[in-house]
């Protein structure tokens, strides 16, 4: 029992934290929602009580593959080669789910089945998608993605360093990487290089661990996603054989299919991540107690607590209604590209609010807004920033493109 004041006692146990106020997980089949549920057990009993020592040390908790391979949910809306198969959705409320605890771990997850995963789906012959996705499925084989450079990130489109020469039956390949999630310890990685005879972008699976010219360094210091292990590719003279070129993927707009299904990921992720901070600055809110009595129930407590589950919600919404039109074949780039930009801007509000209620307890790990107040910086740039996701948008709304040439 809880005592408000020496006049006022709570006559009732306060709710728990419920960060699914519209209830949106019920929009989902009874089988998918039982997948997500053990998607969540596994996030709240394996993932969360570790995961903050691996955040400090800049490590990845590779004791969880294990734990996470048993949930069988490699492959989800992927039909066929062994994957879970299932709806565009339940991708994304599993990376709800994940970044509810971890935004790190969802981002691993989300790069191996998002964006390695799916640039062999989408642009890979039948041979290479029966060859690879298997064992990646399975999580016997992690992969990356190797799009952005240190020199090329919003440019990528017509600009990239990073060169393919083809002689023969191999592709010769030059250039560097960077923020290359999972590439330091990964075994596939899936690089984006410009072919100097028709200057198109096309895609290649390197085998990191086999490949000659191919090298990785870890990147340290990072002040958000610290369990992600991000790296720098460098490709020296990396030979590559024409069977590991993405036969499906003639240019950059190849390569921007992918990018909009990983850029409605990371609208799932960004919401998940909200929903944490929300979860944990709410229970702190009815534990904390001042001037006798819990801050939650402070009317400035309340507006803030009040303005999250809006943001939260407005989110939940719109990445399920996103789902729906992916389902319906309408999902087109600007419709993921708002619900990036929007999610992502709004989980920005909703970590600082949350961080705000923690009051100088929210910068320590310990009370769990603190590497979601982090971890959601990163999730705002990557996949494109909030800007580069506006002028997209901006182009399909008024017919007029603003990118610079």
């Amino acid at each position: 029992m809880v005592t408000h004041s020496k006049e006022t006692k709570q006559s009732k146990p306060l709710p728990a934290p419920n960060s699914d106020f519209y209830d949106v997980r019920s929009t989902l089949s009874a089988d998918e929602q039982d997948i997500v549920r053990q998607v969540r057990e596994f996030a709240e009993t394996k993932v969360a009580p570790v995961i903050s020592k691996y955040w400090l040390e800049d490590t990845f908790p590779f004791e969880l593959l294990p734990e996470l391979q048993k949930l069988n949910v490699g492959g989800v809306a992927i039909e066929g080669y062994g994957g879970r198969g299932g709806s565009v959705a339940l991708f994304g409320f599993i990376a709800m789910e994940l970044a509810r605890v971890d935004p790190s771990f969802a981002t691993f997850f989300g790069v191996h089945n998002g964006l390695a995963m799916g640039s062999i789906y989408l642009g890979g012959s039948e041979e290479q998608k029966q060859k690879w996705l298997p064992p990646m499925i399975r999580l016997e084989k992690i992969g990356c993605f190797g799009l952005t450079e240190p020199q090329v990130g919003s440019g990528a489109s017509g600009g990239l360093l990073t060169t393919a020469k083809r002689e023969g039956d191999t592709w010769v390949l030059n250039g560097e990487k960077k923020w290359i999630g999972n590439s330091p310890w990964c075994d596939i990685s899936i690089i984006w290089a410009r072919d100097v005879e028709d200057n198109q972008v096309k895609g290649f699976i390197v085998e990191n661990k086999t490949t000659p010219g191919f090298s990785v360094e870890k990147i340290t210091d990072k002040m958000a996603l610290k369990v992600v292990q991000n790296g720098h590719i460098t490709l020296a003279g990396c030979r590559v054989p024409e069977a590991n070129r993405l036969q499906l993927d003639r240019s950059f707009r190849d390569t921007a299919r992918v990018l909009r299904v990983t850029r409605y990921g990371v609208a799932w992720m960004s919401t998940g991540a909200q929903m944490g901070a929300y979860e944990h600055a709410l229970k702190y809110a009815q534990e904390r107690m001042q001037f006798g009595r819990p801050i939650a129930s402070f009317q400035m407590i309340q507006d803030l607590l009040a303005k999250m589950i809006e943001n939260i919600t407005a989110c939940q919404c719109l990445a399920t209604r996103m789902a729906q039109l992916h389902d319906e074949g309408k999902l087109t780039d600007a419709h993921a590209s708002v619900a990036k930009a929007f999610c992502t801007a709004r989980s920005r509000e909703t970590v600082a609010w949350a961080r705000e209620i923690c009051g100088g307890n929210g910068i320590s790990v310990d009370y769990g807004v603190g590497r979601f107040f982090a971890d959601v910086e990163a999730l705002y740039t990557y996949e494109g920033t909030y800007q580069m996701q506006n002028l997209i948008v901006g182009r399909a709304v008024t017919g007029l493109s603003a990118f610079v040439h």
